[in-house]
């Protein structure tokens, strides 16, 4: 049986784009191989997230319960079981007839969109300062990027451009089939081409005239002050690049190294500070520890327990603002005592 994507993310059919991600970052941390979690159940998160990010394949999986890429001739593809012509309820048959209309040539078809690159994903861990302040990343990527000597044409720099001898220049391929309907006529895009109708007089030595070549390519990332455990960083054009098309983007899922130092809430910076009984009693001053260095903290005579004091502006600084440094206090009572502090808490009341 096909697999449930939406159930795999926790969500319903109608799910907006938005939820989609959210609940992917989630679902991905919380099962992340590298955090202890279970790299089947991963891998079966980011196989739904692949789908149902993607418009074209989420349309097909949404209405024939796989994406076209997995079709096979069983009752699992789009003409046999649920949704298929076996079952007229929820069949949508504007979509059947583009389909058709894209196969036979019988007009009422999409136009065909243009190409695009695939886009990359992949996480980054940060230390809880560099996500506060902002860090500068180097990364490396293995990729399809545009060629470097012929700036993705195909053509020897210098050799002209000619018009496509499989196609006579039209970027399309026409032919006749014979069915026992009639005859009808198939449009496809030239394969020598890539529908463009021209090609190169003499190829490109470094990418044999496809545009495109497999490299490795550092691309350096800088990740915002103040950003959070589970947020993604979209670097537009940094995917998988296409022939003739756009190339992708990618996506860095942000992965947030805890510090027993510090937590975070907001932009707010929470810690904690201990300080004896006779200074809660008599004030005193303590070095409180921030992000931004150490400071002196006054802690006024007849404090509590619990009690929380304010550092203000010594929190994250971001786009969304400034936070504070909110520090607790706790009193902490000794557990043993000479005779005398015995002697002298006794007598406290007189």
């Amino acid at each position: 049986m096909a697999k449930d994507y939406y159930k795999i993310l926790g969500l319903e059919k109608g799910a907006s784009d938005d939820e989609i991600r959210r609940a992917f970052r989630r679902l991905a941390q919380e099962h992340h191989p590298d955090k202890g979690g279970d790299q089947a159940k991963f891998k079966e998160i980011n196989e739904a997230y692949q789908v149902l990010s993607d418009k074209t394949k989420r349309a097909q999986y949404d209405q024939f319960g796989q994406t076209f890429e997995g079709m096979g001739g069983g009752a699992g593809g789009p003409f046999g079981g649920t949704g298929g012509f076996g079952g007229f309820g929820d069949f949508d048959f504007g979509n059947i007839n583009d389909i058709f209309g894209e196969m036979f040539g019988m007009g009422g078809g999409r136009r065909r969109t243009e190409t695009r690159g695939r886009d990359i994903e992949m996480d980054m861990t940060l230390d809880f300062k560099e996500a506060a302040f902002g860090a500068e990343k180097v990364i490396e990527l293995y990729k399809n990027d545009v060629c470097s000597r012929c700036g993705g044409k195909g053509a020897e720099p210098g050799s002209e451009m000619v018009s496509c001898s499989r196609c006579d220049g039209r970027g399309q391929i026409r032919q006749v089939q014979r069915t026992i309907l009639g005859n009808f006529e198939t449009v496809s895009v030239c394969d020598a081409c890539n529908g463009k109708g021209r090609v190169p007089k003499h190829k490109c030595s470094a990418c044999n005239g496809a545009g495109i070549h497999r490299v490795a390519k550092k691309v350096k990332v800088e990740v915002p002050a103040g950003i959070a455990d589970g947020e993604t960083l979209k670097m537009q054009g940094e995917g998988e690049a296409v022939s003739g098309g756009r190339t992708g983007d990618l996506y860095i899922n942000i992965f947030v190294r805890p510090d027993r130092r510090w937590e975070r809430e907001e932009n707010n910076i929470l810690s904690q500070v201990e300080i004896g009984f006779r200074d809660a009693a008599l004030g005193s001053e303590v070095e409180v520890e921030t992000i931004h260095g150490p400071v002196i903290l006054k802690i006024p005579a007849g404090t509590q327990s619990g009690e929380v004091f304010r550092l203000r502006g010594k929190g994250i600084k971001s786009r969304r603002g400034t936070g504070d440094h909110l520090v607790t206090v706790i009193v902490k009572v000794p557990q043993k005592l000479t005779k005398k502090q015995k002697q002298l808490l006794e007598n406290w009341d007189e």
